[in-house]
């Protein structure tokens, strides 16, 4: 058993940093310092790739294209190939709404052979990552809560963790996703004298899975096991003992 933000790290060969997970059901931050998770300083955020898929579905039911085609999509249809295939984070999102010609059309042949255009869609989508107001949630953003869990840290450990945050989770991989969090934390740190570095691997989509096998292979990981052994003689319960 072991936190997905610690493993995320891992993934990227680091023990210490801040994990910012934009997964399928909750996003999490996550700081970790030596392997030790610091839970207190943790943040959720109730928006993640489930919640924009039906964000994005909202927004093209409201746009004047046919609906009976939007609504014969399926949910997997919608999530794989509109969401992903085509939706990217915004680095100037009111000046993208504003700017019409920003609006780069992407379109999709539906499997019955219709056309489908997204425009404004496109970077609408995601963009309540970073505002959630956009789906009444009242909660800060995204880059906002890895704010918060950073000053929550003790001095000495927040210089680390500026220099190590590491993306990982499927929400995560939208086309300018990276920036953006950059950007924001910049802007966040500004005048803190530290410039805020953030780390994509392009398979971050899977980091916590790779990650755990990488995890579990180590010698110093092994103390944290529970044994077939241990479950024979103590039972299920044990595991809130060992864990």
């Amino acid at each position: 058993v072991a936190n997905t933000g610690f493993l995320s790290l891992c993934a990227h060969g680091r023990v210490s940093g801040l994990a910012v997970e934009a997964g399928a059901a909750l996003s999490h931050v996550t700081p970790v310092c030596g392997g030790r998770t610091l839970g207190k300083a943790g943040r959720c955020l109730g928006v993640a790739g489930e919640q924009l898929s039906r964000h994005l579905q909202r927004l093209l039911l409201q746009s004047p294209r046919e609906p009976a085609v939007l609504q014969a999509l399926t949910k997997p249809a919608l999530t794989r190939l509109l969401k992903e295939q085509c939706c990217y984070v915004s680095l100037d999102y009111e000046g993208d709404l504003r700017e019409t010609g920003s609006h780069h059309p992407a379109r999709f042949q539906t499997p019955d052979g219709h056309w489908i255009t997204l425009e404004k869609e496109r970077f609408c989508c995601p963009e309540p990552l970073f505002r959630p107001e956009l789906l009444q949630h009242s909660c800060p953003g995204l880059h906002q809560l890895a704010g918060q869990s950073l000053w929550t840290v003790p001095d000495h450990a927040r210089r680390l963790l500026l220099g190590n945050i590491v993306l990982s989770g499927g929400s995560s991989m939208f086309p300018g996703f990276p920036e953006r969090m950059c950007l924001e934390l910049n802007l966040l740190f500004r005048g803190a004298g530290v410039h805020v570095e953030v780390l994509a691997n392009p398979k971050r989509g899977t980091a916590a899975w790779a990650g755990g096998s990488m995890a579990a292979s180590l010698t110093s990981f092994q103390h944290t096991w529970m044994t077939k052994g241990e479950y024979q003689e103590h039972g299920a319960e044990y595991v809130h003992t060992k864990f």
